[in-house]
């Protein structure tokens, strides 16, 4: 958030705690934005054909925190790649099974992340996605 002035972007944080003030969460964006990032929220992934259709129906391009999202039709994700996540998660069960205290594990930050790029929704949206972009995503929806 401290990068956002220096780069002349201006930083709006809308509340929603619960699926009903979706609507206007997203209405509320596109009189205010151009773009939202979506964070990572139960509610929101219990939910994520709305956002998604949301997102759409606002014209607002949106980041999500899963790739999953834009398969749904979502713009972009970026976050962790939850396969690598569960497979240390496994090893850490497997290390507790095996007489290991869990407050003596150490705590990982993820290493892997996941960038998804959905071309049909940025057409539809009238946005060119960079060729840099494209060459550094994981997964490019045409």
């Amino acid at each position: 958030m401290e990068s956002a002035p220096k780069l002349g972007v201006k930083i709006r944080i809308i509340d929603v705690r619960e699926s009903s003030e979706f609507e206007r969460a997203f209405a509320e964006a596109a009189r205010r934005s151009e773009a939202v990032v979506v964070l990572a929220d139960p509610i929101i992934r219990m939910h994520k054909q709305k956002v998604v259709a949301l997102a759409a129906k606002h014209r607002l391009a949106a980041i999500f925190p899963f790739p999953d999202f834009v398969e749904a039709g979502g713009l972009m994700a970026y976050g962790p790649d939850f396969v690598v996540l569960f497979r240390h998660a496994a090893d850490y069960v497997d290390k507790i099974l095996r007489g290991a205290r869990p407050a003596d594990l150490p705590i990982e930050e993820p290493t892997r992340y996941v960038l998804s790029v959905n071309l049909k929704t940025a057409r539809s949206l009238g946005l060119t996605i960079p060729e840099s972009i494209l060459l550094r995503a994981d997964e490019v929806i045409r």
